[in-house]
Order: structure tokens, then sequence, then C-alpha cells
């Protein structure tokens, strides 16, 4: 979706997210999620927000985590729900991964600024440097394939994870230190990524596996709780996102994020994974035997990924990821024109990071039974036409009807993101129940990774949009015509709707059928 609709994972943060938030963790958050991932749902007004992987990575439900939410589940068991899933000590471990992704957004606004204040990257330079830093994201189903194939030091789960949560540390502590200049960011981006990245695709496979043979409902839950961990770790770390910059400027903020990753470290020893001998090992890892089994994996997927039922609905998802964003414009118009401090932007972080879980929460208990098709038309139309209210601010009419720029961006970047999450939500949903049974890590990666080269594509789109409009750090006469192609691009993929599934909420996957 065109930058109306910035949800889901961040590259950085949660799958574009890949959404491309400039952060290490999509959700798109992502920004989230992405991934988003991708990635977390992104503040409208910031550079890179992203539309939903991806990662961005990002994404959050309709309130935090209540007793209604978080309750002891049917008589019997052992322990207590959200969401309506079971907290065992899996996905305690998946909802807390997923909370790092959300927390280390604490550093989105400080990336944001250093990039164009420290390092004097225009909008369009900044676009490129947040897809480049996206690109672990678009391999994901290698990290899958490792995880699946290659056990290390026993464990095809944990000591994956216990790496990567290693690798963010590194990547934030060198932003604290060594980084200055943009190549140096962007390398440290991109190591960041791929920590977020790989630690993504290890707790996804876990999801996954839960969600096989599940009704679009159930799978819908078990989103949910990711996400809304996701959006519950944004709201932790919006405000003092911008105080921080304010206070004590970015290179303090990148060494506090550095300790956030090491949380994933310590939750590996969560995950319910026997240590597999070290003969087994041996066999596994053996050159003919190994070299057969790889390639065997190869001819699954790729048997897998050209099934009508599955290639279909992931090229409908790209073409929906991939329309132009004009987010890394926009930041530099509030910023530089409007004037809106880091303190201010972190206050609106914590309301998109609200606004994310309420979208979490209206997808969970409103939209989950509702067939995707509608509920793609109906966010992406309602969305295209909510992203033309940029050019409100943009243009300064919201003064006119007495709304100040600083509420009226509270207010639309809240309804956005709410509607953003919702939509970004069913894509999540339509990929796990896609994977067939014993390849769940390294499927799911491949279409996210699709969903992610999708929101990348939109990325670049957008900065070569930006490019050719004259918008720049400084001149943004062009600014309203960007966002409106930008906004009106998303509605392009409509006609295709019929490359879905068609199924009501309560079909598992043998049920759904295609036009």
């Amino acid at each position: 979706m065109a930058s109306g609709v910035s949800a889901g994972r961040d590259p950085y943060d949660e799958e574009a997210a890949a959404r491309r938030p400039l952060e290490f963790d999509g959700r798109d958050a992502a920004s989230s999620s992405s991934d988003h991932r991708p990635g977390n749902v992104m503040p409208r007004y910031q550079v890179g927000s992203t539309k939903g992987d991806t990662s961005s990575r990002y994404a959050e439900g309709s309130r935090s985590l209540s007793t209604d939410d978080m309750r002891k589940s049917k008589p019997g068991s052992r322990y207590y729900t959200a969401f309506g899933v079971d907290l065992s000590p899996d996905n305690m471990a998946v909802a807390i991964v997923y909370f790092v992704q959300g927390v280390l957004g604490l550093a989105r606004l400080a990336v944001s600024f250093y990039l164009k204040d420290n390092l004097h990257l225009d909008p369009a330079e900044t676009a490129v440097v947040s897809g480049f830093s996206s690109l672990p994201w678009l391999i994901k189903p290698l990290y899958g394939f490792i995880s699946d194939s290659i056990p290390l030091f026993g464990y095809r789960r944990r000591s994956y994870l216990f790496l990567s949560g290693l690798l963010g540390a590194l990547s934030w502590s060198l932003m604290a230190t060594v980084v200055s200049s943009k190549y140096s960011a962007a390398s440290s981006i991109l190591l960041g990524s791929l920590s977020v990245a790989f630690s993504d695709v290890v707790v996804d496979s876990m999801v996954v596996e839960r969600a096989r043979g599940e009704s679009q409902s159930t799978s819908g839950s078990l989103q949910s709780l990711c996400w809304g961990s996701s959006a519950f770790g944004g709201i932790v770390s919006a405000y003092f996102s911008g105080s921080f910059v304010d206070t004590y400027g970015v290179r303090f903020v990148f060494g506090v994020t550095a300790f956030l990753p090491l949380m994933t470290s310590a939750v590996a020893v969560l995950v319910n994974e026997h240590r597999i001998p070290p003969g087994e090992r041996t066999i596994l890892l053996s050159g003919s035997g190994y070299l057969e089994s790889s390639k065997q994996h190869v001819r699954q997927l790729w048997t897998s990924v050209k099934q009508p039922n599955i290639f279909l609905p992931t090229l409908f998802i790209f073409l929906w990821q991939a329309t132009p964003q004009s987010d890394s414009a926009m930041f530099f118009f509030i910023t530089n024109k409007l004037g809106f401090t880091p303190e201010f932007l972190g206050r609106v972080k914590l309301v998109t990071s609200i606004a994310s879980l309420l979208g979490v929460g209206l997808y969970n208990y409103f939209l989950k039974e509702i067939p995707l098709r509608k509920i793609f038309l109906v966010t992406t139309i309602i969305g295209s036409a909510l992203g033309m209210t940029q050019v409100l601010l943009v243009t300064g009419l919201n003064r006119q009807f007495g709304i100040s720029d600083e509420w009226f961006s509270i207010g639309d970047s809240l309804i956005i993101t709410v509607l953003g999450q919702a939509s970004f939500m069913p894509v999540l949903v339509l990929a796990a129940k896609l994977c067939p049974p014993g390849m769940e890590a390294t499927l799911f990666a491949t279409l996210m990774s699709i969903s992610n080269a999708g929101s990348v594509t939109g990325s670049l789109v957008g900065a070569g949009l930006t490019r050719v409009f004259g918008v720049t750090r400084d001149s943004f006469g062009n600014l309203p015509l960007l966002i409106v192609v930008c906004n009106l691009s998303s509605l392009l993929p409509l006609p295709l709707l019929g490359l879905l599934p068609e199924e009501s909420g309560g079909t598992d996957n043998g049920e759904m059928k295609h036009n």
C-alpha cells in the first residue's frame, strides 16, 4: 500500500517492514514489521515508515493486555492465555522476541535524525539507505533453510536466537561509537536488520507450526499475540525515543538500544527443543548426504511456491506492497518546514504505538472472520482516501479549519495507523496458512521475503518519484503532487483481488479455493 496506510513488521523490526522504518527491528515497524517486518507500525510522519513485512518488520490491538485478554485458560490448562493463546514457555519466547522488535523502536527517531542532521542526507538518499538496509529481509528463506537444516550446538532454534541477539547488540554498539558516514551507517543498519530478520524467521517457524491446519480465526489469534507483543514493546519505548534524542543525543540512544537485543539471547532457553545428539548432527552435515538434502529442500520449496494456490496470492501481496511511498519526504517536511522536535515526534510515536495495538484488536475481535478479499478491498480504498489528508497538512489547509499542525498530525497518524495495522494482519495470516507441513520456516520466510521485496520496491520507487518531483530537504513545492500519486497508486493492485483465496473465516487450509 502507499504511504496512506503504513503497517506491518519493520525490516529492522518486524518484516516491512517490511514496512521500512529506519531502525533495526520490522515489524514495517516496522515498523513495523515489516518484515514489515517488514517489518512494526511506524509513526506516519517519520522516515521510512512501512507498509506492512517486513518486517516492519512492527504492530498492535484494541487495548493493552487486560484481565480479559490475559486470563487463565480453560480448566485443566497450566497456562494463562493472551488473545486466546496459551502462554506456554514456547509462546512466551515468541512473544518476547516480538516485544524486542517493538522496543527497538527506541532508536527509530534517533536513526532518522542522525541520517538527516548528522549525515545531511536528502529525502531520496534517506529512502535509498532504508531500502538497502532492508536487504536481509529479502533472503529470509536462506535463514529458514539454515535453521531447519544446520543445527548449531545441537539446536535448530535456541542457538540461532542466542546469536541473533548478540549480533543486534553489536550493530547498535557500532552505531553508538564508530559510525560516521552514510556507508558505515547503512552497513550497521544492515547488520541490525540481519539480526532481527534471522530471529524473526526462527520464531515465525514456531508460529507456523502452531497455525498449520487451524482456522483463519485461530491463526489470527496467534498473529495477534505476536504483533500485540510488538505493539506493547513499541508503547514502552515510544515517548522516550524522542525525549532521549532531545536531552542526550543520538549516540546515547544508540548505546542504550544496544542492550535490548540481549533479551532475545536470554529467552532462547525458553524454547522447548531437544538437543540433537552429536552423531545425528554429523550425519545431517556429512558431505554428499547434506548436499543431497539441500538440493531436495530447494526442489520442495520450488514445487510449493509454483503451485497456483501459493504463487497467485503471493504475487498479489508483492504488488500490494510495491506501490510507492512519500514517507521520507514527509519526515523532512514536518521537521525542516514545520519544526516538529524529536520530543514531539516521540509523542506521536506513542500515539501510533497505541493505535497499532488498537489495529491488532480491531482485526482480532472484528475482522478475522471476514474473507480476505473483502478486508483488502475495503482497507485499501479507505486507506488511499485517508492518505490524501497529508495534502491538508502540507498546504496548511488544516489551520484554516482551526486545527494546529501538531494536533492534526496526531489525529491523522492515529486513524491511519489503526487502519494500516488491521489491513496488514491478513497478510501474515494468509502467509502462515499457505505453508504445507514439513517446511514451515523456509516457505513462510520465502513468502514474507517476497512481501518485503515488494516493500523495498515501493520504497525505491518512492525515492525515484521524490527526486523526479524535485522534493529535497528544503524544497517541498511538489510534495502535494507526490502524496496524491503515491496514494492513488495503492489502488492499482485491486483488480487482481481474484488472485486471493476465496474463503470464510472458519475454513482451514484444505478448504481454500481460488477463482
